[in-house]
């Protein structure tokens, strides 16, 4: 399936948080993998995580709390998945970004995530960056093969990071050079 990426505008905002919020309706459900750190009770798009994508687009790119989302839209218009590229929180590792992404259930497994990982790296590399970093909670194999396959490369893992739901899990602290 062909799928249409672009950076999202500030009016893409309204329908990319319904969006995220169903993708985290998803978070630990029905055989998914735990994605983001946050009880599954508690799964949905937080105000405060919108504020944070909404104000650091409109700061400079280099600048503390930047942050770019790139949206992916299937043929009939739905937003297929996501990926964003922002500031990693200290100053001195202005060379290096933070990536975060996801892609709606239906279109899993059909080379969206490679898709979305090439273009925010591109971008990335023409924005001068060296580094691309992320972190993916350790159970979520699946992300990781698709980081792996997309280059990145595992430098840490944190055991024990999180306590959600009665489980201790870990975080794996992944990385790409691209400068």
């Amino acid at each position: 399936m062909p799928f249409t990426i672009r950076p999202a505008l500030k009016a893409d905002l309204p329908v990319l948080f319904t969006y995220l919020n169903d993708h985290l309706l998803d978070n630990g459900q029905d055989g998914t993998a735990l994605f983001m750190p946050i009880p599954r009770s508690q799964a949905g798009f937080p105000p405060e995580k919108q504020a944070s994508i909404r104000n650091g687009m409109l700061v400079a790119v280099g600048q503390p709390g930047w942050r770019r989302p790139w949206v992916a839209y299937a043929s009939d218009g739905s937003i297929a998945g996501h990926i964003d590229l922002r500031a990693r929180p200290e100053k001195v590792a202005a060379h290096r970004c933070l990536l975060g992404m996801g892609v709606q259930r239906s279109h899993r497994r059909q080379g969206l995530g490679e898709q979305l990982i090439d273009v925010a790296v591109r971008w990335a590399q023409e924005q001068g960056f060296a580094w691309v970093d992320l972190d993916v909670m350790s159970i979520n194999e699946a992300a990781i093969g698709l980081y792996k396959k997309c280059g990145f490369h595992q430098i840490g893992e944190i055991d024990d990071m999180f306590r959600i739901d009665g489980d201790s899990l870990a975080y794996t602290i992944m990385t790409r050079r691209i400068g």
